[in-house]
């Protein structure tokens, strides 16, 4: 338990410094784009290599990749395993590359047909320009993959913060040499979308030596690794191929509807992602190469244990992190993107969003871990097609929502499929273990609610008392109408999981006191 704590820990404040710095790009592009439509064309315009990225990179090739490398190291050694690397790496080169390419051409032909109005030639200009990202962040997440599998969490998780830097770097470097509307400078904020993409991946490399690769090129089509790779992240692609066509119909949706409505809600994602990416994204990262290891030694009860202890974790920090973004959303998004041409009624509208969208934290993470123990089991068949299930439902709740709800229509069709995700991958794991043995897990998963609900009350009532007596006009009211309430709300949160030893948070707290009262000690 200890080392899942310092592994991922590790991992969670590198992945803290580049959330942090998210929140500071995404302040960024409030402060330049606010939630128009130049703000929705460049995020509806992003989404697009994203669902390739996620297809060839990130997710679904390390999921299939890692346990297969570490197999290879274990029964034939580094030099075997070196060469799968290679041959992987290489055969991802090739169809990475040639998406890309047919991505920009297809773009251009769209553009150049005269079928669409402004906003859609603009949405596709941007995609056209952000493509070669695509290659990039998929090598870059395959890096991260093979330093995570040798061991190695912090640095490749401090890569984000490097692409962070450089895509905040082009909102004052590189736009403002694009021209003097919002219409022009946005192509200097895509231009560094692909720069952030090349830091990436160059940053990892002087790692990736030390451990020993070497890039060869392996010619890939009939490498039997590459193959058996291949065949398992079709189901995977499969999954991921839904989701990311469901967001991409999602937002379309939305872009046919209203102009606010994908960056409105874009911005309530990127402030659920922060908690989500800190503790949910960090122990799923650990977890893989850990789980893999321990399924292929067939050591069942370990992985169960294991399973149970990092749902506990993930558990205790993001229930209470959902209900204090329900309960502080306007406070929140008011101090960090109400500036520039981000004004109140961008605030209004993004927090509807986050509002509803907020209890998905839960699920989301939830999912994540869980996915993980199917990867684990060499299974990405199951979680794939529960996926296709709950995103169509999505799709139908977002079709419904919207009308209505617009963006928090959004947030909350994306709440019930994630819950329902969770729901239905517990079901498949316990009848594919033949049980679980969460007892201890489920005992707590109450209590936390319990406890959470009483903590976002106090929160709540403070925000409430802050606001009567301060306002919100000067920054340092801002500032302490977000962190004087999340700070008692914490307090309260930890005492009462202290005092009632619920789950895993309660060992968590007594490690750190233990090594606090350690360190004084000296």
């Amino acid at each position: 338990m200890s080392q899942m704590l310092k592994s991922s820990g590790a991992i969670a404040l590198a992945t803290l410094l580049s959330r942090i710095l998210g929140l500071v790009r995404v302040m960024a592009y409030a402060h330049l784009m606010g939630t128009g439509l130049v703000a929705s064309a460049f995020t509806y315009a992003f989404s697009i290599p994203n669902l390739f990225r996620r297809l060839l990179g990130e997710g679904v090739l390390t999921a299939a990749f890692i346990p297969h490398f570490k197999e290879k190291q274990k029964l034939e050694g580094e030099q075997e395993m070196w060469r799968v690397a290679n041959a992987v790496l290489s055969a991802l080169l090739v169809v990475a590359t040639g998406v890309v390419l047919l991505m920009m051409a297809v773009a251009t032909l769209l553009m150049w047909s005269g079928w669409f109005k402004l906003k859609t030639v603009l949405m596709l200009d941007l995609m056209r320009c952000m493509c070669p990202y695509l290659l990039l962040v998929c090598v870059a997440a395959f890096f991260m993959g093979i330093l995570n599998a040798r061991g190695h969490f912090f640095v490749p998780a401090f890569g984000s913060v490097m692409l962070n830097v450089v895509m905040i770097g082009s909102v004052f470097l590189i736009a403002p040499m694009m021209g003097q509307t919002k219409e022009r400078q946005v192509f200097g904020i895509a231009l560094g979308v692909v720069l952030a993409g090349a830091a990436q991946a160059i940053y990892q490399l002087p790692l990736l030596r030390r451990e020993g690769f070497r890039f060869r090129w392996i010619t890939p089509w009939k490498d039997k690794s590459v193959l058996f790779v291949g065949r398992q992240m079709v189901p995977g692609i499969l999954g991921v191929a839904a989701f990311q066509i469901n967001v991409l119909v999602s937002q379309g949706l939305g872009f046919w509807f209203a102009d606010h409505i994908v960056s409105s809600f874009d911005y309530a994602v990127r402030l659920m992602e922060l908690p989500q990416g800190l503790f949910g994204v960090s122990l799923a990262t650990y977890l893989l190469p850990t789980l893999s290891g321990l399924a292929t030694d067939k050591k069942y009860p370990e992985f169960r244990s294991t399973l149970q202890q990092g749902l506990g974790y993930v558990l205790t920090s993001n229930i209470m992190a959902a209900v204090l973004l329900m309960v502080l959303a306007e406070p929140i998004i008011r101090l960090l993107f109400e500036r520039g041409s981000f004004d109140v009624v961008a605030t209004t509208r993004v927090t509807k969003a986050l509002v509803f969208l907020a209890p998905a934290l839960i699920a989301y993470s939830t999912v994540n871990i869980l996915a993980r123990a199917f990867y684990a089991l060499g299974d990405t068949s199951t979680p794939a097609r529960i996926s296709i299930c709950c995103l169509f439902l999505n799709l139908v709740l977002t079709a419904l929502f919207l009308g209505p709800l617009e963006q928090a229509g959004m947030g909350l069709a994306n709440s019930m499929t994630a819950a329902m995700n969770a729901g239905l991958l517990l079901f498949a794991l316990r009848k594919k273990l033949g049980r679980l043995d969460f007892q201890r897990l489920q005992g707590s998963v109450t209590a936390l609610a319990g406890v959470a609900l009483v903590s976002g009350a106090v929160a709540w009532l403070i925000f409430q008392g802050w606001e009567r007596h301060f306002g919100h006009a000067q920054f340092w009211v801002k500032t302490g109408a977000v962190f004087v309430p999340t700070a008692c709300a914490a307090i309260v949160y930890l005492a009462l999981i202290r005092l009632f030893h619920i789950g895993y948070g309660s060992e968590a707290i007594d490690q750190a006191m233990a090594k606090l009262r350690a360190r004084w000690s000296r």
